[in-house]
C-alpha cells in the first residue's frame, strides 16, 4: 500500500514525523509528502546528520550544487529538492532564507522513447488477462501506471465513454477517453472483480481503502463494489490506517515486469518501458490532429511546455528526413 499515508501519532517528537503531519495540514498530495522527506533526508545526511536549526542558506546552496556536479541531476530532480528545502525552512521550521546561489543543474532533457502503431501491438499481444487490460488503458488513454493501478470501479463511464482519474499527479482530478477497444475487457474485468467481491462480503471482509477526507463521510462506501480496485490484488490484506482487512489493488512493479518481459519478447531494442506507451498515446494523439490544449487536459500536464515535446516528435515522423546516400542512383 505504497500510495496510502502512513499513520503517524499526533504527539510524536519525531523530527520527520512532526514535518509530515505539518505537511498533511496544507493538505499536500501524499506523492508530494513523500518526495520532500526523501530530499530533506539526503539533505540531512548529506550535512552529517546535522539538525535543519543549525543549517541555513550556505547549507541548501551546497547541497543543490553537489547534486548538479557529483550527482548530476536534472533540472526538475535539483528543482523538487529546493522546493521540498524551501517548504523545510520557510513553512515548517519559519527561518527565512536569503537569495540562493548555487550551479544550476545542466543536464540536457532526453526526448522520450515512443512506440510504433506495430510495435505497441506486438507487445500488447503479449500481455494476458489484467496485464493486457492495464497495458491498454495506458497506451488507450494516455495514463501512467499510478493511474491505472488505482482506478476504481466508479471511475469507468461507459454512458460518457470516458475515463475519470482521481488525484492524479498534482493531486488533480481530470477526465480521459475510454477507447472503444477496452470496453468490452472491462466489463468482463469488473464481472471478475464483482464475483470476487460478492465472495469475500460473504467470508466477512469487502472493505477497501478509501481516502480518510472520503471515508469519514462514507464509511459505508467501503464494502460497496462501485469503490472496490478494478485491478485488485489476489491476497486479502490488513489496512494499517484502521486494521481492516480488504483487498488492495496490484502492484505497480508487478505491472512493470510483466509489460518489460513483453517488450523483450517482441525483440523491441528500444529504451522502452510501461511509461513508453504513455509517450506512445500523446505523440499519436498530435499525429491525429489532437489540438496541444486539450493533450495537456488529457495528459495531465500542468505546463504546456511539457505536452509540446511530443509536437516536435509528431513533426518528425510527419516529415521524415532523407539521407543524401538514399538520394543516389
Amino acid at each position: 500500500m505504497k500510495d496510502v499515508r502512513r499513520p503517524i501519532d499526533q504527539n510524536s517528537i519525531r523530527f520527520m514525523d512532526r514535518l509530515c503531519l505539518h505537511i498533511r495540514t496544507r493538505n499536500l498530495a501524499y506523492t508530494t509528502e513523500k518526495a520532500y522527506a526523501h530530499w530533506i533526508l539526503r539533505f540531512i545526511r548529506y550535512h552529517n546528520k546535522q539538525h535543519p536549526n543549525l543549517m541555513g542558506t550556505k547549507e541548501i546552496e551546497l547541497f543543490l550544487s553537489y547534486l548538479a556536479n557529483q550527482r548530476q541531476c536534472s533540472k526538475s530532480t535539483q528543482r523538487l529538492a529546493l522546493n521540498a528545502l524551501i517548504y523545510l525552512y520557510r513553512e515548517f521550521l519559519q527561518i527565512e532564507i536569503s537569495d540562493l546561489t548555487y550551479k544550476m543543474a545542466s543536464k540536457p532533457r532526453k526526448l522520450p522513447t515512443v512506440f510504433s502503431s506495430t510495435e505497441a501491438k506486438k507487445v500488447l499481444r503479449l500481455l494476458t488477462g489484467k496485464y493486457a487490460l492495464a497495458a491498454n488503458l495506458i497506451y488507450g488513454a494516455g495514463l501512467r501506471i499510478s493511474e491505472v493501478v488505482a482506478l476504481r470501479n466508479k471511475d469507468i463511464d461507459f454512458e460518457m465513454n470516458q475515463i475519470i482519474i482521481r488525484s492524479g499527479k498534482g493531486d488533480k482530478d481530470r477526465i480521459t477517453l475510454l477507447p472503444k477497444a477496452c470496453i468490452e475487457p472491462l466489463k468482463r474485468q469488473m464481472a471478475i472483480v464483482h464475483s470476487i467481491h460478492v465472495e469475500d462480503l460473504a467470508n466477512g471482509h469487502g472493505s477497501v481503502y478509501i481516502p480518510a477526507a472520503e471515508g469519514r463521510n462514507q464509511l459505508r462506501s467501503r464494502k460497496e463494489f462501485a469503490w472496490q480496485y478494478l485491478f485488485s490484488s489476489n491476497a486479502i490484506i490488513i489496512d494499517k490506517t484502521n486494521n481492516i482487512a480488504g483487498r488492495y489493488h496490484i502492484d505497480e512493479t508487478v505491472m512493470r515486469k510483466k509489460i518489460k518481459v513483453a517488450i523483450r519478447s517482441a525483440s523491441i531494442c528500444k529504451d522502452a518501458s510501461t511509461h513508453t506507451f504513455r509517450h506512445s498515446f500523446a505523440t499519436q494523439c498530435i499525429l491525429n490532429g489532437m489540438d496541444i490544449r486539450t493533450l495537456q487536459e488529457i495528459m495531465g500536464h500542468a505546463s504546456v511546455s511539457t505536452t509540446q515535446i511530443y509536437l516536435h516528435i509528431s513533426e518528425q515522423l510527419q516529415a521524415p528526413l532523407v539521407s543524401p546516400l538514399d538520394l543516389l542512383d
